[in-house]
Order: structure tokens, then sequence, then C-alpha cells
């Protein structure tokens, strides 16, 4: 691909405002390229290299590397979304009065378009997410992603909590990950989210079950915010095969 163009679209797509903005401001403070790109995930700096290298080739006119910078700025002001926040409660006897229910969460999965990825230490098969979550993972253009603790799920001996093997047969074709020991000590997932369509995070103190969907006092948060979402995924992502190994 030698197309300035088509090379800008893709930069756009693989840079978050913030690693646009990362990678910029160090250039403006005197740093080479390389360093600059240490604003990026690891896994995209060699394709963001190659990117950038397209979109603003050297020229003679001394610019060095301060010509990526209205590239990396307009990406940063295309990615630049005012964050929407809006509290996601489980009260018994529904008696939350601010924002949605954690019981209507499913819905955030049946609108899904692209993917969902989710982590949480306790998944049971009476949440309502047991049935959600096995229809989105039906869906070809839905790519569906679980993040599990491997204690809660295969530790407990409790009939009423899936073990991994049976939550990932379940939820075939999606891909699900479960803890393992790191630096010789077991990992605790605890981490509780839900990311739809790399846009909309759902962060909660609630596990998968009916009784933290329905009964408890739990309390989280629903953030529209694409670059948020994006970093949240990645850092999981990036942790596989580390932290996480797939279950087959």
């Amino acid at each position: 691909m030698n197309d300035p163009g088509q090379a800008a679209r893709e930069l756009g797509r693989l840079l978050t405002r913030t690693e646009a903005a990362g990678i910029a401001d160090r250039l403006l403070d005197g740093d080479t390229l390389t360093t600059a790109l240490k604003a990026v995930a690891t896994g995209k700096r060699a394709q963001a290299r190659r990117l950038l290298v397209l979109v603003a080739p050297a020229t003679s006119d001394g610019q060095g590397t301060h010509r990526y910078l209205p590239v990396l700025r307009a990406i940063e002001g295309a990615r630049t979304i005012s964050t929407r926040l809006t509290p996601v409660w489980t009260m018994p006897g529904h008696l939350a009065q601010s924002g949605p229910l954690t019981s209507s969460v499913t819905r955030l999965i049946d609108s899904a378009r692209q993917s969902v990825t989710c982590s949480t230490f306790n998944f049971q098969r009476t949440s309502a997410l047991w049935t959600a979550l096995h229809k989105a993972a039906q869906r070809d253009e839905v790519a569906v992603r679980l993040y599990l603790d491997t204690k809660a799920a295969d530790g407990n001996g409790q009939h009423w909590s899936p073990s991994t093997a049976e939550v990932a047969a379940h939820l075939a074709p999606a891909t699900v990950w479960r803890t393992k020991t790191f630096d010789r000590t077991y990992v605790r997932n605890h981490a509780k989210f839900l990311a739809v369509d790399h846009r909309l995070l759902l962060v909660t103190s609630a596990n998968f079950s009916w009784s933290a969907e329905n009964n408890n006092v739990e309390f989280g948060v629903l953030i529209d915010d694409p670059n948020l979402t994006e970093t949240v995924e990645r850092e999981l992502w990036e942790a596989e095969g580390i932290l996480y190994e797939q279950v087959s």
C-alpha cells in the first residue's frame, strides 16, 4: 500500500485519541519517533510507524518528525468524543431512583453489532448473562470474549457454578480465558466489566449471578467512550498468555 490517503485512514482506525496525542506531545518535546511510539500499545508500534511514514514521507525542508504532527492532531481531534456516564444499580425492590438496573444489561448485549468483551470473578447459570452471551456468541458478526477466575469456577465444587470448560462449551464459539499462575503466584480475576462494540463500557461491582443482578446492592457506571473502552480491552488482550490461558 503506497496511497497516503488510505494509510491515513488505517492510522486513524489504529490509534486511540490518547495514543495519537501521546506521540504528538513527545515529538514536540524533541523525542525521536522510536521514543514517541512508546505511547502506543506494544503490538501496534511497528504498524503505526509504517503508516506514519506513508502518510508523511521524509522531505528536504527540514521538518523532521514534526511532519507527523498534523495527521496525529487530526486523529486526536476526530477521536475526541464527549464521555457520557450513567449510573447502574442493583437494589432489592428496584428502589434505585437513578439510571437503569443491572438486570437490564442484557439489552446491551442483545444490541451488540461487533463485539462483547466481559470479565467477572463469579459466573453462575442463574445470571441473565448466561443466556444473553450464548445468544450473542451464535451471531456470526459478533465476537464474544470472556475472562474468568479459575478457582472461582473450577475450585468450588458447586454444581450451580459452571466450570471454565462448561462456560466455554456453553458460549462456543466465543473465546474464553481463565487465570493462571504468574511468577509462582495464582492470579485472581476480580475485574468486573462489560464492553460492547468497543464503545460502551460498564464497570460494576456485580458478579454474573441472579443475586448480583436482582437482590444485592450493587453499583456500576456505564461509560460511552470508545477510547477508554478500547484501552481497557487492549490491557487484557495484551495479558493473554501471560496472566490468562485460553479454555479449549
